[in-house]
């Protein structure tokens, strides 16, 4: 697997100072996204590509991607994570064979090999093992070679809440972030980790920024 480290030194407030100001008035916020920006312009000569949003279904997603000759999937990960285990506090139900396969029941139910990308956001980031390697197994096999993976997670280890939002996009470098609560971290992830998360991968790119998100742009 190769590995490339992009470090960036975009502005944005820190996410968790944000969110909890954002959280408590709901409003949106916009951010900067470099993995964003680079994940777009991996694609920018390439057209009718099947791309997975798992933020759930956005129309300014919808209006993104398909002015630019995109199909796009949708499943909302988080709101499934919290229908299955609860609203985020406890982990344990995670552990429980019956309400984990409940999970994966309901979760990227595609064909092997669907898509030609993933925007990811913050959603694995609130799975604990053994959970989370059966869903990025599950999500690598609904790539199909070469395709490209977004993913967000939250790189301060002192915090043990972190907000969580819907990803809309504003354009190619901008996202709105729109507050829906708190989850709790389950685990400090750092790039050695996440390397280890997506060993089964050809390459990985960090995108590396002042506030507290680890931006990941995975290649199948």
């Amino acid at each position: 697997m190769l590995r490339d480290r992009w470090k960036t030194d975009t502005a944005a407030p820190s996410l968790h100072s944000a969110g909890k100001r954002a959280g408590s008035l709901a409003q949106p916020q916009s951010r900067a996204s470099n993995g964003l920006d680079q994940f777009f312009s991996s694609i920018k000569d390439e057209t009718s590509l099947s791309i997975l949003d798992l933020a759930g279904a956005s129309q300014a997603n919808i209006s993104f991607l398909l002015n630019r000759g995109h199909r796009l999937a949708s499943e909302d990960v988080v709101s499934a994570i919290s229908q299955c285990f609860g609203p985020g506090e406890d982990l344990e139900p995670q552990q429980q064979i019956s309400l984990a396969q409940r999970f994966l029941d309901q979760t990227l139910n595609f064909p092997p090999e669907s898509f030609d990308g993933a925007l990811v956001w913050d959603s694995l980031q609130f799975l604990a093992s053994p959970l989370l390697e059966q869903t990025v197994d599950r999500l690598l096999r609904v790539m199909r070679p070469g395709g490209l993976i977004l993913a967000f997670f939250h790189a301060d280890e002192k915090t043990s809440s972190i907000p969580v939002y819907h990803y809309r996009i504003q354009d190619q470098k901008t996202l709105l972030l729109t507050p829906r609560g708190t989850r709790r971290q389950v685990q400090y992830y750092n790039n050695r980790s996440l390397e280890r998360m997506f060993e089964k991968a050809h390459s990985l790119k960090f995108f590396l920024t002042r506030d507290h998100l680890r931006e990941v742009i995975v290649r199948r």
